[in-house]
């Protein structure tokens, strides 16, 4: 009898693909017959398995004829023959059955044979199906991570001294490659979008108001006032000569020159001792003044439409839309070149900042048990709701490449994977089905004579 042996992954000259229907795409397979070292090393070894059982099963036939024969003269072969014949079945029927796996057995397309290649679409099926129920499961996914403490090998990689900087390359890389995807001009209309959602759109006066009012109320403004009547009364006094010339400027021209000289001493003085006045005394007049002033101002901005008006009036004036967009211009220039300058040079403020940060929050997660639990849990909550969300979309890329597969060239990497494992099965079929036949010849021998 002729014993299909040869290993499947055998080389093979090249096959031509069948033609595609026009309309069709191609379906790709799932394996080449260019080998990886791997698998030629995983080919030799399910040869090798395949002429050992292949040898046990010749054996078998060998002894059973040279049995058979001299069985009249010889009685005692009586059971080697009995246990050869069983070997020979038993290694035939193993035979069968793992063939019957991959192939049709002989190329007979007997019913139930070549299960894998006929039925490859409902195995991918029923492993998604499988693999969604037991693996791709929410607490089974939290369970491992929380076996795992990701939170604390992380800080523990971010810490070392290389994390921080593979963490600062590949941020530089994606950085960059963001930068290169966005459009300047998109962005700018972002921008320009937002400063006029949130910076023209509502009316000035009123926050200002507010502002002011708070400012105003806390006395925050005195440092301001403080610094201009400083400046006021150091003017004057340093301009002696300008005050005089300013008031001989505006006398009548009938009035004597020297009259001028004394009237302008005089009002110089006057001058000079009021700001040294307001200088010196915090309660003074003009102050409170000054306060009043600048609070009715605050409320104004708040409550009075006029100068709400006014304040709008100016907001148009120093915020136009040529101005607008020349901010937003701006804004992303500066902020690109700042952030491109500064991913470039490894020495930069920021990158420096950058992987000292990395490095503490890697540090942090190693030493702060709350601060690694919070991170674990966050994890695994992630972990869990992908899994819950996406399980069926996740299970469903097992079936679907599997569906892409094609049949022969599936069935023979699956038998190149456990197709020795399975050889074992034709050996252990040989050397049991020769122990029941002897066995069962001699029980029957015994029983019957």
């Amino acid at each position: 009898m002729q014993v299909n042996s040869e290993p499947t992954a055998r080389e093979s000259p090249p096959r031509t693909a069948p033609p595609v229907p026009e309309g069709a795409k191609p379906r790709p397979a799932v394996v080449g017959h260019q080998l990886s070292a791997g698998d030629a090393e995983k080919a030799a070894a399910l040869r090798k398995m395949k002429m050992l059982a292949l040898g046990l099963l010749i054996a078998m036939a060998v002894v059973f004829v040279f049995a058979f024969a001299l069985q009249e003269e010889y009685p005692w072969l009586q059971y080697v023959r009995a246990g050869a014949e069983g070997g020979m079945v038993g290694a035939l029927a193993d035979w069968f059955a793992v063939t019957a796996l991959f192939k049709y057995p002989m190329g007979i397309k007997i019913p139930h044979t070549a299960i894998i290649p006929r039925r490859k679409d409902q195995i991918g099926a029923s492993l998604g199906e499988f693999v969604e129920t037991n693996f791709l499961s929410e607490q089974v996914v939290q369970d491992k991570l929380a076996s795992v403490n990701i939170a604390r090998r992380a800080g523990e990689w971010l810490s070392a001294p290389g994390g921080a900087d593979r963490v600062a390359k590949e941020g530089a890389a994606v950085i960059r490659g963001a930068f290169k995807v966005l459009n300047d001009d998109d962005v700018q209309a972002v921008i320009e979008g937002m400063v006029r959602m949130h910076l023209l759109t509502p009316p000035w006066g009123p926050p200002v108001g507010r502002l002011a009012e708070r400012i105003f109320h806390d006395g925050h403004h005195h440092t301001l006032v403080d610094l201009l009547v400083d400046r006021a009364a150091d003017w004057v006094d340093e301009n002696h000569e300008t005050v005089s010339r300013l008031v001989s400027d505006r006398s009548p021209t009938w009035v004597p020159q020297f009259v001028d000289g004394l009237v302008g001493d005089k009002v110089y003085v006057e001058i000079l001792k009021f700001a040294r006045a307001v200088q010196s005394d915090p309660n003074h007049q003009v102050r409170q003044q000054i306060d009043k002033y600048l609070n009715d101002l605050a409320q104004d901005l708040q409550h009075d439409p006029k100068m709400i008006a006014r304040a709008e009036d100016v907001k148009a004036q120093v915020l136009g839309d040529p101005e607008v967009r020349e901010l937003a211009s701006r804004t992303w220039g500066t902020v690109k070149n700042a952030l491109l300058g500064a991913v470039d040079d490894p020495d930069s403020e920021l990158t420096v900042k950058f992987k000292a940060a990395v490095r503490d929050f890697g540090s942090r997660l190693v030493n702060d048990p709350e601060l690694a639990g919070k991170v674990n849990t966050w994890i695994g909550d992630a972990a869990g709701y992908l899994v819950k969300t996406y399980r069926s979309d996740i299970a469903g890329v097992i079936t679907d490449t599997v569906a892409r597969w094609d049949a022969e060239e599936t069935s023979q990497k699956i038998e190149l994977q456990v197709g020795k494992d399975l050889q074992f099965i034709r050996i252990n079929g040989t050397v049991v089905g020769s122990l029941a036949g002897l066995l069962i010849f001699t029980v029957a021998h015994l029983i019957f004579g």
